[in-house]
């Protein structure tokens, strides 16, 4: 029995209450659904939360920073028309950024790594060079097509395509652009690609 002129065994109980109480109430949420706490920080039950990048205590719990953010936008600054002859990937090169906030757009590859797994939004726009002519451009996740846009009228010169997709990503994934038919006008920043994320899960 612990007595009123013990301070210290009063302390050391009144931090164990509090701290089975807030473990409690944590493990009470959805595991979806984050504990905003002052100061800017994120406490999430997680059954793998080194797997996530945070900061993991004894007890299981993920202390992620809520200011994390994550956000790109490139632009083509010169002509670019991709073909199999000088670019066999057909992916559709970047050579300027416009943002690249947490530095998770490879400008050189022109590829959107993914730093947490989250709800990200992308979105793009190209214009053909010729009329007569169609084009096709892809939206690549892991080297697999997600979303296309295309653009096929024989009569207009500068027709534009364009698409926007919501996806959910995990760690270390790869989306880019690639050119499936036809030639991009690239100059005068025509061609763009941005992206960001909603929310991380």
């Amino acid at each position: 029995m612990l007595r009123a002129r013990e301070p210290g065994s009063l302390a050391v109980l009144a931090s164990t209450l509090l701290l089975g109480f807030s473990i409690a109430f944590s493990l009470g949420q959805n595991d979806t659904e984050p504990v905003v706490l002052e100061g800017k920080c994120l406490v999430v039950c997680d059954s793998n939360p080194s797997a996530e990048g945070g900061v993991t205590s004894s007890f299981g719990i993920s202390v992620r920073a809520a200011g994390a953010k994550v956000a790109f936008s490139a632009v083509r600054g010169t002509n670019h028309e991709p073909s199999e002859m000088s670019n066999k990937s057909m992916t559709i090169y970047f050579d300027q950024v416009l943002v690249n906030i947490g530095n998770h757009f490879d400008l050189k590859a022109s590829v959107f790594q993914a730093p947490r797994r989250g709800i990200y939004s992308f979105s793009f726009h190209v214009v053909k060079v010729y009329n007569r002519q169609t084009i096709q451009v892809n939206l690549m996740h892991n080297e697999y097509p997600i979303i296309s846009a295309f653009a096929g009228d024989q009569d207009v010169t500068r027709e534009a395509a364009s698409n926007g997709v919501l996806l959910h990503l995990e760690r270390e994934d790869r989306l880019y652009l690639k050119l499936e038919r036809g030639n991009l006008m690239g100059g005068w920043k025509y061609s763009t690609f941005s992206g960001f994320l909603v929310f991380p899960l």
